[in-house]
């Protein structure tokens, strides 16, 4: 898709759509209480009006004089609200600054400060805060309460700009590589980083996404992932948003989900591995299906095959359920159909090969060099490994973003510069995760770099070690950690068993942790790991998928737990 210099704004695509499909579904939300098995009401709008809506909250912002060159922080709950705010955002000119509330307010003060927003439109409980850090803010001047807005809380408020006309918005000139989002990654690896993301970055992204699973106007999709939610519009989805909070997929309600699916004949759903672990266990328990879905997406971490296997029991016999990867700096580059994990490569995964993340989508190119911690320039200085050895990912494709704007020492770490063929400067991204390719040029994932256990005998990378443990039934998930410091540290894997299991393997965790040892013995002979703990609770993970095992608090709880 081309786009001129007017419509490179990536917010003018839901004008588009909304012009090719005015009175298509845009957004439903749940109202009232969940009744099972009964009709649930919804508030809906169309994609035009929906369009309209963000127009009148744009022309708004115009003319409090926010446009371009302005970072706005949108700090607003994921609903038909947050949906019109973005585009609204989007359309100015302004760059929008996102990050997860459920970081813990510390870490959100700090990123949103390293930002040096130009304003906020937030929720009243988070201007109030806002109000009383505002020394962290200085260049806060933009300022819209969502929500009822009390005496003390600056104004105006969200239902004062949408009172401005629609056609009073004048879309400024945006080029491709103009400034449209700050999104911060999940921190699973270390502080949030804010990655730039360019109208070039989302117009990309929508193009490969929509492209490579055939989707297309006219679907329904149960929005599990705020981030896919806002794509829908754009591609000419409806979103009926899910009755769940999305910053805890993993306790999710799966029969709120199940009715919504069934009452608007859900087509399409993206969700994380926690999300979809919690349905399959229930569908599979109950017997009850979701017949209507043809495509499920999931991602944010390996999903076991015993999810895909539950998964694809319960949708329509010839839909697809594709976990596709990448990263909030690189996404998408490859994805993977269920059937080619359960026929072929989940039992290479289950005897300790990694997790196979499938073929790179057409426009991603990519390369797996010698693992090192330390800063590689330009392309030049890299060096390939042979298919089948471990080593760093790296790629590029036009998705692939160009700089942290927080934290900015990272891009030495991560960007390497290349070139086009015509001598066009080109930014590859180190991934930071381990694997290998295959003689089809199948990426098979084996962890993050940052989490590989040192040891004399060599480097041990968590992703084959643990899909090994996970297979054991007492096993839900498991983590390997550290244990040390330098290049002489033990390898501890840290298990978190089925609730069902927790109380027999408190009475013999001896026989359980023989077990355990046994099943790497066999798959990985040359692997020594004698260690091995039960983890309390859930093992902590990433607040935006639920999936993602935080393992520097691991190595800290294990230190803890050693003293």
């Amino acid at each position: 898709m081309t786009h001129s210099v007017l419509n490179s704004n990536v917010g003018l695509r839901l004008t588009a759509q909304a012009a090719a499909h005015a009175d298509l579904l845009g957004i439903a939300t749940p109202t009232g209480s969940h009744r099972q098995g009964t009709a649930r009401c919804y508030h809906s709008i169309s994609l035009r009006d929906l369009d309209e809506r963000s127009s009148s909250i744009a022309a708004g912002m115009q003319t409090m004089g926010i446009g371009p060159n302005h970072r706005i922080a949108l700090l607003v709950r994921f609903g038909e609200d947050f949906i019109a705010l973005v585009f609204a955002l989007l359309k100015t000119g302004a760059t929008l600054v996102l990050v997860d509330p459920g970081m813990g307010r510390k870490n959100l003060l700090e990123c949103l400060a390293d930002t040096h927003p130009d304003g906020f439109v937030a929720i009243p409980l988070a201007q109030a805060i806002l109000k009383a850090k505002r020394g962290l803010f200085p260049n806060a001047k933009f300022n819209v309460t969502v929500g009822r807005r009390f005496g003390f809380l600056p104004a105006p408020s969200l239902a004062q700009l949408e009172a401005t006309p629609a056609n009073r918005f004048r879309p400024p000139e945006t080029r491709l590589q103009d400034s449209a989002a700050i999104i911060f990654t999940t921190g699973s690896t270390g502080p949030p980083k804010g990655v730039q993301y360019t109208h070039q970055t989302f117009h990309a992204q929508i193009d490969m996404i929509s492209q490579h699973y055939g989707i297309e106007p006219g679907g329904k999709d149960l929005s599990g992932f705020p981030l896919f939610g806002l794509f829908n519009a754009v591609m000419g989805t409806s979103t009926i948003l899910p009755d769940m909070d999305p910053t805890r997929p993993a306790d999710v309600d799966p029969p709120r989900l199940l009715d919504a699916i069934d009452q608007w004949q859900i087509n399409q759903s993206f969700g994380s591995p926690a999300l979809w672990t919690k349905i399959g266990r229930y569908c599979q328990s109950t017997g009850r299906g979701m017949e209507s879905l043809r495509l499920v997406l999931s991602a944010g971490a390996p999903v076991p095959s015993r999810v895909l296997e539950q998964i694809r029991s319960a949708i329509d016999p010839a839909g697809q359920m594709f976990t596709p990867y990448g990263a909030t700096e690189a996404l998408p580059v490859a994805s993977i159909e269920s059937r080619e994990v359960l026929q072929e490569t989940h039992l290479r995964t289950q005897q300790g090969h990694g997790t196979c993340v499938g073929n790179r989508f057409a426009q991603v190119h990519w390369k797996v060099i010698e693992i090192t911690d330390e800063p590689v320039a330009s392309i030049e200085q890299i060096r390939e490994v042979t298919p089948g050895q471990i080593g760093e990912l790296m790629v590029c494709s036009p998705s692939v973003t160009h700089r942290y704007i927080t934290r900015t020492d990272q891009n030495a770490l991560h960007k390497v510069l290349g070139h086009e063929p015509d001598g066009q400067p080109l930014v590859w991204h180190r991934m930071g995760d381990v694997g290998y390719l295959d003689s089809s040029d199948r990426f098979w994932f084996c962890g993050r770099k940052s989490h590989r256990i040192r040891t004399a005998q060599g480097p041990i990378f968590t992703e084959p070690i643990e899909a090994v443990v996970n297979t054991h039934p007492s096993v839900y998930r498991s983590a390997l950690v550290p244990r040390g410091q330098g290049d002489h540290q033990q390898p501890v894997v840290i298990v978190e068993p089925w609730p069902e299991h927790r109380k027999s393997l408190r009475a013999d965790l001896v026989t359980a942790q023989l077990q355990w040892q046994a099943l790497l013995k066999e798959h990985h002979p040359s692997i020594d790991i004698d260690a091995f703990e039960v983890y309390p609770g859930r093992l902590p993970t990433d607040i935006r998928h639920n999936s993602k095992i935080f393992r520097e608090q691991l190595t800290q709880w294990l230190k803890n737990k050693d003293r």
